[in-house]
């Protein structure tokens, strides 16, 4: 984790880069991989897998500039076959990329939301064309890193709309503020599914639990019977959702919702759905 200019504790999309390189490098048998996120509109090169040479490291690369740059700048994957002697580039990383031995490289765009992110490349110190499988493997990686990085950046938004919703002890809550902080709170809890990052699950909980203190801040955080999928599940239902609904939104099947549910309603002493959401909510555990 670490703190965003708002305050926000954004688990650092460096390490989501790595986990795909690495990923990456394992199921192309490539040797040499690495990428890099795009800060102050210039793709900064800072995970490396197989380098030999620290040349690349922190490289700043513009837009335009060498494969990357054109990468960035068209929003579209390219490959060469050989860089050193590529008529489609400019060469203005030369030393540092020909230091390294690079020959064969592709590079493929992470696209959010028709932004480009980063970009991740694959290349070979030999000339030979790296193959469709490395080039659908990177494509792959890039997809995955972008739906991650997509999710963050939800999570993000949902917290920071979840700061304007008027605490309980301002006033009582309004019946559209309530049902806009609940609707907010099964959405985390929904979202935390779609996230690998155990660090992110966790942040994702906390501040659902958060929008639950909204709803009455003066009692003590309380002690959940729930499990975590009880209460993912329970949340759900609170908003009126069907099984078949609830199972969509955290990609479960209908039957395992109905488990979670029975099982919920056993630990609150509850005999309908109804009764189980009254109960949470009087227990704090919903908003």
């Amino acid at each position: 984790m670490h703190p965003a200019p708002d305050g926000l504790l954004r688990p650092d999309d460096g390490d989501a880069y790595r986990q795909e390189l690495r990923l990456l490098r394992d199921r192309s048998g490539l040797p040499v991989v690495f990428g890099g996120q795009v800060l102050d509109g210039n793709l900064t090169l800072a995970q490396f897998l197989g380098v030999r040479t620290s040349g690349l490291r922190g490289l700043r690369v513009t837009p335009g500039s060498g494969l990357g740059g054109r990468v960035l700048a068209a929003g579209r994957p390219m490959a060469l076959n050989d860089y050193g002697s590529a008529g489609s580039i400019t060469h203005d990383y030369d030393t540092p990329v020909l230091a390294e031995g690079i020959r064969a490289v592709t590079a493929v765009p992470v696209t959010v939301l028709g932004t480009v992110r980063g970009v991740l490349y694959a290349a070979d110190r030999s000339p030979a064309p790296l193959g469709g499988r490395a080039h659908d493997l990177l494509a792959d990686a890039a997809r995955r890193l972008a739906a991650e990085l997509s999710v963050r950046d939800e999570v993000d938004r949902r917290i920071r709309l979840s700061r304007t919703l008027p605490a309980a002890a301002d006033g009582p809550l309004t019946p559209r503020v309530a049902e806009e902080l609940r609707a907010l709170h099964a959405e985390l809890r929904s979202i935390a599914q779609d996230a690998a990052d155990p660090a992110l699950r966790t942040r994702l909980r906390s501040a659902a639990r958060r929008l639950t203190a909204l709803a009455s801040p003066q009692d003590p955080p309380p002690l959940t019977p729930l499990s975590p999928r009880e209460l993912d599940v329970l949340s759900q239902v609170a908003l009126g959702c069907t099984n078949a609904e609830a199972a969509a939104r955290l990609s479960l099947l209908p039957e395992t919702v109905k488990a979670y549910l029975r099982s919920a309603m056993r630990k609150l002493d509850a005999h309908t759905r109804h009764e189980a959401v009254v109960s949470a909510r009087r227990r704090g555990l919903l908003p």
